[in-house]
């Protein structure tokens, strides 16, 4: 089977998503970040989601994004990063399952799965030339 030039593209961004994904939430993450993201507006979650769309521009160089595009798709990412984490922080804190109970693993999940949807809706944007 031949892949088209688009096929490997698609493939190579969603990839650089992938890999800027575990490197921002799981290796640069701090505790100051994880301890604050519950507290809306605190300088702590807008560190996180800032290293998100800075993470998040090589995929869209991949795309071939116009600058204009690019920029707006980082602001609508950064809030959809933004208020997802705040809101699993806030419901964790809220109800304070902790790792040891299932349903926050299903919090967990789902703000994981909502992330992964976010990089799938870029891609499908840019490639289907919805952006402009």
């Amino acid at each position: 089977m031949d892949m088209s030039q688009e096929t490997v593209l698609v493939l190579w961004a969603l990839l650089a998503f992938q890999a800027k994904h575990f490197v921002c939430d799981f290796v640069l993450q701090t505790e100051y970040q994880v301890r604050t993201k519950a507290i809306y507006g605190h300088p702590g979650g807008f560190i996180h989601s800032g290293l998100h769309i800075l993470g998040s521009i090589p995929a869209l160089m991949i795309l071939g994004a116009p600058v204009t595009t690019a920029a707006l798709i980082l602001v609508v990412e950064f809030a959809i990063h933004y208020h997802c984490d705040w809101t699993k922080a806030w419901v964790d804190r809220v109800f304070r399952w902790g790792p040891t109970k299932h349903l926050y693993w299903i919090l967990f999940g789902t703000d994981q799965f909502v992330h992964q949807l976010t990089y799938l809706g870029i891609v499908y944007v840019l490639i289907a030339g919805l952006a402009g």
